[in-house]
């Protein structure tokens, strides 16, 4: 019921403002989903990082394919390896049977790493040996699953300066920030306040 919510909240015209920074925005989406090149779109918290990594998918040659996401700061540690790569059954005390994880699920479509700088270091490690061989095995299995994934990425935090504190890996950063979105935050933008109001007058009247 959340998916479909969502679905029906980000609809085709969502990308609502007129400002230059919003068309600035929806030309580097235009470019950046014409090819196949990983993104890394940054912003603050409420500028729209999801809704511009599935504008995105669904302007692509992916849009057919799944659309995937992970929220890496919601997902404890423990559990992360096991929520991207799955598990098989019996790899560890509540594994009762064999789960798919979410790169797997995105086989052919997109996978949206969202808050992808909240990522340990260990898991940028195996992170990033993916992203160079678009091979992987679930949890507690030896056998080797391939996949054809298109990886968008988004933060809220400063990465950059997390590299350079060596808080987040550098040759990850390089994988991921092939396009760079930067995403302009409402207070940078305000002629868009009376059409975003409008939008959202219109949509919940």
């Amino acid at each position: 019921e959340n998916r479909t919510l969502k679905d029906s909240l980000f609809t085709e015209d969502a990308m609502v403002g007129s400002s230059e920074g919003m068309r600035r925005v929806r030309e580097l989406i235009e470019q950046a989903a014409a090819s196949d090149s990983r993104i890394l779109v940054l912003g603050e918290n409420g500028t729209g990082k999801e809704l511009v990594a599935r504008e995105v998918h669904r302007r692509s040659r992916r849009a057919r394919g799944p659309f995937v996401e992970v929220n890496c700061a919601a997902i404890p540690e423990t559990l992360i390896e096991s929520e991207l790569f799955g598990h098989e059954k019996g790899a560890f005390t509540s594994a009762h049977a064999r789960r798919r994880g979410k790169l797997e699920l995105a086989h052919r479509g997109t996978l949206f790493l969202d808050e992808i700088a909240d990522m340990s270091l260990v898991t940028q490690a195996k992170v990033l040996r993916v992203l160079q061989e678009m091979r992987f095995e679930r949890v507690g299995g030896e056998e080797p699953i391939e996949v054809d994934v298109r990886v968008i990425a988004a933060t809220n935090r400063d990465i950059e300066g997390l590299v350079r504190e060596r808080k987040f890996r550098e040759d990850l950063y390089f994988r991921i920030n092939v396009v760079t979105l930067k995403l302009p935050p409402l207070r940078d933008r305000g002629e868009d306040i009376t059409v975003l109001s409008r939008f959202f007058l219109n949509a919940y009247s």
